[in-house]
């Protein structure tokens, strides 16, 4: 009885171990995801745009997250990425849908 009970829990833990391990899924996202009001941008489009030297645009307005650019602020694209495009403005980094060029998020 003591060996069949043994037996049993050690199939046990070796099959919770399999069901955990199968529970884990990687996604790599490209496109921006929205969470709440949170952009989530993959850390290397993140690296990539700090890593940039490109001079500071001066602009008089203010920079929102969801608001386009106007059309004489030059963007750059990110490297690899087609989602992504990037700039600086008054001294801060902003990435920016290339398409629309709406400000997705404002680096610090």
């Amino acid at each position: 009885m003591r060996i069949q009970l043994i037996a049993a829990t050690a199939a046990l833990v070796m099959v919770s171990g399999a069901a955990v391990a199968q529970s884990t899924i990687v996604v790599q996202e490209q496109a921006p995801v929205v969470t709440g009001s949170t952009v989530v941008v993959p850390g290397e489009v993140r690296t990539y745009v700090m890593e940039q030297r490109v001079p500071s645009v001066a602009y008089e307005g203010e920079i929102v997250v969801g608001a386009p650019l106007p059309e004489a602020v030059e963007v750059r694209t990110v490297d690899g990425y087609n989602d992504y495009a990037y700039t600086v403005v008054n001294e801060r980094r902003v990435l920016v849908n290339p398409q629309t060029r709406t400000v997705i998020q404002v680096l610090d």
